[in-house]
């Protein structure tokens, strides 16, 4: 068996105290780094999207995991 890793985005609100279903990232990551290093920037690419008003008047933010995937 190999390990890959599954990126799993999830956009929530302290406003709300809530949050959008996860979004799993359409690519599987050989490393722990490479999905790490895609989360940081898919989460800045998404945070640039939603713009410093949306960002600030929801108070929202954006988390990530790279889950271990076993593969045959």
């Amino acid at each position: 068996m190999i390990t890959k890793y599954a990126l799993v985005l999830v956009i929530c609100s302290l406003e709300t105290n809530s949050c959008m279903p996860p979004f799993n990232y359409p690519i599987q990551f050989n490393d722990s780094y490479d999905c790490m290093m895609t989360g940081y920037k898919e989460s800045l690419t998404k945070t640039e999207e939603l713009g410093r008003d949306n960002i600030n008047k929801h108070k929202i933010y954006i988390k990530f995991s790279c889950e271990p995937v076993q593969t045959i």
